[in-house]
């Protein structure tokens, strides 16, 4: 009987086993992509999709915009086609989706529409044959024709052309929209290689309503703030600035316009740790808030002076001046944003032991234009600081770029005070005259005569276009909003000036994902400088992230040896060509190899890591500005809110 017993007892284990395994073989997994073997199929909700129970119900419920599901079935109801989806790939259906609530979310890139002043409006066409067609001639007259019958909403019932990009540039953080990259195809624009996109565009929602019949507008505004030196031997720039804004407050009562400018003030020195007697690194003199009253602005600047002891060295933290004033002036309800930094020095770069910010020049640049912020530098080449001014001008140029316009950034030889002063004046003239002029549409501007100080003639003309195409974004926000579309063509270029982009691509995140990328990105680093990864392996595991967030972010911290345990990375099970192959746009990781890292002298190498540690650092940054993320589902700012990272700043 015992015997018997523990036969039964073993069959039972064994039928339980079987059962089990039934259980996880009958586990429903979801539709793997055509040609591929590890990446799943999935979609995203757009705006008003709803869940159902079964396919076909009418009553469902709502789902917030661009919920990203795994697709488990595809089902043909009375002509229409039904996905049965899951917020995971382990089985956690919630219900069926319309297909035609959805768009294909096979990797994580979508694009950006530039501002499109200063180039074609962008064409989106019904089939990759007809955009092929324009493409072997661009600006050709079959092209102008479609283009002017577009931009004048005429276009045939059988036009190629199904869709233009609206006339006014639609800013992507105030008006969220979504253009996934569904497929690509590279070609040829003339002389330039650019991109057939395939794709659906998709506004969360409709925007704002027109202004009022009656005329009526919410003022124009403009901030200003002033990013200024306060180490030794600044006090007469100081006080230079001070009086340059005293004209403009002067000026603005006048014309009874108080309030349209507002200006703010932070002040910079070197890391007070390194030399205490600075008293501090970065302080806030006056917010964009507190300027708005021009008695409250020169009271605070009254309390600024100049440092009365050295610095550590020839350069100061003047990063930690500009981050403060990019996070901490409330730039809300401002259209136009500017800084002018006003420094003597070089700024100490993010690797800099004396760095109090971590940030370099491209990432606090990314951080400023991811706030619509300008950055303009004055350079005081002080006979003092000569020996730094070649290696300061390199990188303050490359600071104050601003795309479409070029650098903002002017030297002023030996710290000439006076000099110093014109420019001071015509740059804060120039911004607060473009106020006035806000409400009203103005031609694009011309050429200034040219004058002695051919520089600052060219500095004048660059504000000018800052200026108007600042004034026109503001005038063209109620003009249009993205088109609704699906399956269309597009050229990531230019027609008629194919040295041009028309998009930025960007790779949607989620707060949280982009904290998963930070904590891998750092734990990668910190385990390659502990001498834990050998040179292949750092290069595979960077692969494997820089292919995760491009392809299907959900899977952050699975798909590194690092972070997910030895022998998980994507490359070590076999799948990196899974996740790299079609994507139409990649970064320098991906082509990297052990051959390329090794044939780098040790500066390239040590270049390269100094900028995977800067991307770490703007990362944090960007995370923790909550101004820049996007609520879907219009709540407060959470980890499931989203913002669309340019390609560039992925590893």
């Amino acid at each position: 009987m015992k015997q018997m017993m523990k036969i039964g007892g073993l069959g039972l284990l064994v039928l339980l086993v079987l059962l089990g395994g039934q259980a996880l073989a009958d586990t429903k997994k979801p539709l793997l992509m055509e040609g591929k073997q590890a990446l799943y199929q999935r979609v995203l909700a757009i705006p008003d999709a709803r869940l159902h129970d079964q396919p076909g119900d009418e009553q469902g419920t709502a789902v917030t915009p661009f919920s990203a599901f795994y697709v488990y079935e595809r089902k043909p109801v009375q002509g229409n086609e039904w996905l049965l989806v899951g917020v995971d790939k382990h089985g956690s259906l919630s219900g069926w989706l319309a297909a035609k609530d959805s768009i294909s979310w096979n990797q994580g890139l979508t694009v950006v529409f530039r501002d499109p002043s200063g180039h074609d409006r962008v064409l989106m066409l019904r089939d990759k044959a007809s955009l092929e067609a324009l493409a072997r001639q661009p600006g050709s007259e079959t092209y102008r024709k479609l283009y002017e019958q577009a931009v004048q909403g005429e276009l045939p019932a059988d036009s190629p052309v199904v869709a233009i990009q609206p006339a006014g540039h639609i800013d992507i953080r105030k008006d969220f929209y979504l253009v996934p990259i569904l497929d690509f195809k590279d070609t040829w624009l003339g002389t330039e290689q650019a991109r057939m996109l395939k794709i659906a565009s998709v506004p969360l929602a409709s925007r704002k309503a027109a202004p009022a019949a009656d005329g009526a507008k919410r003022e124009y505004t403009a901030g200003l703030v002033f990013v200024i030196d306060a180490s030794l031997s600044m006090d007469e720039y100081i006080q230079r600035t001070r009086e340059a804004v005293m004209k403009i407050y002067d000026q603005l009562g006048d014309a009874r316009q108080l309030g349209r400018v507002n200006f703010g003030l932070v002040a910079f020195r070197d890391n007070a740790k390194a030399a205490p007697g600075l008293d501090y690194t970065a302080r806030t003199y006056v917010t964009l808030e507190q300027g708005r009253d021009p008695g409250v602005f020169l009271e605070k600047v009254d309390q600024l002076s100049a440092a009365k002891v050295s610095s550590k060295d020839f350069r100061e933290d003047a990063y930690a001046g500009l981050q403060q004033a990019i996070e901490g002036m409330g730039w809300q309800g401002h259209d136009a944003r500017y800084i002018v930094l006003i420094t003597d020095a070089g700024a100490r770069e993010g690797d800099d032991p004396l760095s109090t910010t971590g940030l370099g020049t491209v990432a606090l640049r990314q951080l400023a234009q991811d706030n619509g912020i300008a950055i303009f530098v004055l350079h005081l080449k002080t006979p003092s600081e000569n020996a730094d001014h070649a290696r300061a001008e390199a990188q303050y140029r490359e600071l104050s770029d601003f795309p479409g316009i070029g650098s903002l950034y002017y030297g002023v030889p030996t710290g000439n005070v006076e000099e110093f002063g014109t420019v001071l004046d015509s740059l804060a003239g120039q911004i607060s005259a473009q106020v006035a002029q806000g409400l009203e549409a103005q031609p694009q501007p011309a050429r200034p005569e040219a004058k002695e100080n051919t520089r600052l003639t060219e500095l004048q003309l660059k504000v000018e276009k800052l200026g108007y195409a600042l004034r026109m974004q503001y005038l063209q926000q109620f003009q249009g909003q993205p088109p609704r579309v699906f399956n269309a063509w597009m050229l990531d270029h230019d027609m008629s000036q194919p040295q041009r982009q028309t998009v930025d691509v960007r790779v949607l995140l989620t707060r949280d994902q982009l904290s998963d990328m930070h904590d891998i990105l750092r734990q990668v680093l910190r385990t390659a400088e502990d001498g834990l990864l050998s040179p292949q392996n750092f290069i595979n595991e960077l692969k494997s992230l820089a292919a995760t967030i491009s392809r299907n972010p959900e899977e952050l911290g699975r798909t590194t040896a690092t972070t997910a345990g030895e022998g998980n990375s994507l490359v070590d099970m076999g799948f990196i060509g899974d996740y790299i192959e079609g994507l139409p746009y990649t970064g320098e990781v991906m082509s990297l190899s052990l051959d390329d890292w090794q044939s780098w002298p040790a500066a390239q190498q040590i270049e390269f890591l100094r900028r995977l540690e800067e991307k770490v650092t703007y990362y944090q940054a960007l995370h923790d500005n909550t101004d820049l993320w996007i609520s879907l589902d219009n709540g407060p700012v959470s980890g499931d809110s989203v913002f669309p990272l340019s390609l560039d700043m992925l590893p």
